[in-house]
């Protein structure tokens, strides 16, 4: 492919830029957790090798002075052999790479952030109407990585994020061994004696759980509409945004997520599913915690069904709701009115 090397310098510059703009408002904890795993990415680092500390240190005090200097930079155009594209038109943009067998991302992430990367394309499916796009080799990438988003009808499922999330979790889990339900998710798999082969295995297995959470996602899209969207893009109050995703969140996991997983009888991945279940939406969906520990005791699935039930119906009036009072009093008002019942959105 023309100019391929400098389309990754491109990309990796914008990716630069929104670093620049909005990774040191992370809490200091998970900024330097994020920049250790930028940093192994960006050496090719293998995940059970530690990381050398003074280069560490070096490397994040000359990225810091490399963003000062691009943080007022405006993201450059896409160019592919004569076309010129917007960063953010990455249905235009993938028309030209997908078919040379690669595929790019941008799109806006919690508190909108701007994601850009680009990678191997390793597989196209349609499945429900939504287009699915699994990449591999990771080629430009920005501080974040989310493992797998939903822009459109596209789905984007980006396996190296899948693979260094779980690996970070089992070495959380290994350290700490405190989450006895990640313990669950993990005895199901070899990682003691055959690390590699159980990262590679829970990597497809719950690369698969986070493409049914998207298809979750457009479903839930096309019950709320646009107008969610605009809704999010008005609020400023942080925890506010929080709400609002983890209610859509429960709302796609209940028209989809775990209905499929249990049809499947995937269930590591169930495990592994309520072991990341945590912060608001734990907080907001205590019936769903209660079914998953009444499965877990009994064997039964009736409880889990029951309360996947009950959320499609809770969530989507939950979630409309706030759109009506977002429409009818504007996002100041719902966004008093959310964080004075934050207690009373759960079932």
């Amino acid at each position: 492919m023309q100019n391929f090397y400098q389309l990754i310098d491109t990309v990796q510059n914008n990716c630069a830029i929104t670093d620049a703009r909005y990774a040191r408002n992370m809490t200091m904890c998970t900024y330097l957790l994020e920049m250790r795993q930028y940093y192994r990415w960006e050496h090719d680092i293998p995940f059970p090798q530690g990381l050398p500390k003074d280069e560490l240190g070096n490397w994040l005090v000359a990225r810091e002075s490399f963003w000062d200097s691009v943080e007022q930079s405006p993201y450059a155009p896409i160019s592919i052999g004569t076309e010129i594209r917007d960063p953010f038109d990455s249905e235009a943009i993938n028309q030209s790479l997908i078919p040379e067998g690669y595929v790019y991302s941008a799109g806006y992430g919690r508190f909108h952030k701007p994601h850009f990367f680009i990678g191997q394309l390793l597989k196209k499916e349609v499945r429900h109407g939504f287009t699915v796009l699994v990449s591999g080799c990771e080629y430009a990438r920005d501080l974040i990585s989310p493992p797998a988003a939903l822009q459109n009808r596209t789905i984007f499922l980006r396996r190296e994020a899948v693979r260094r999330m779980i690996w970070e979790k089992f070495e959380e889990w290994r350290w700490k061994k405190q989450n006895s339900i990640q313990g669950e998710a993990f005895a199901c798999y070899a990682f003691e004696s055959n690390p590699d082969a159980a990262l590679e295995a829970m990597t497809d297995n719950e690369g698969e759980a986070m493409i049914l959470h998207e298809l979750g996602e457009g479903v839930a899209g096309e019950l709320l509409g646009e107008k969610w969207n605009e809704m999010l893009a008005g609020m400023a109050s942080i925890q506010s945004e929080i709400i609002a995703r983890a209610m859509r969140d429960h709302l796609a996991d209940c028209l989809f997520t775990l209905p499929s997983l249990i049809e499947k009888e995937a269930w590591c991945s169930l495990h592994f599913y309520f072991s990341n279940l945590n912060g608001m939406r734990r907080a907001l969906f205590p019936l769903i915690i209660q079914a998953y520990q009444d499965w877990v005791t009994t064997g039964k699935l009736t409880a889990l069904l029951d309360a996947a039930d009950k959320g499609k119906t809770h969530w989507l009036d939950g979630c409309r709701e706030l759109l009506d009072i977002f429409e009818e009093q504007g996002a100041e008002n719902l966004e008093k009115q959310m964080l004075n019942r934050e207690r009373a959105l759960g079932l």
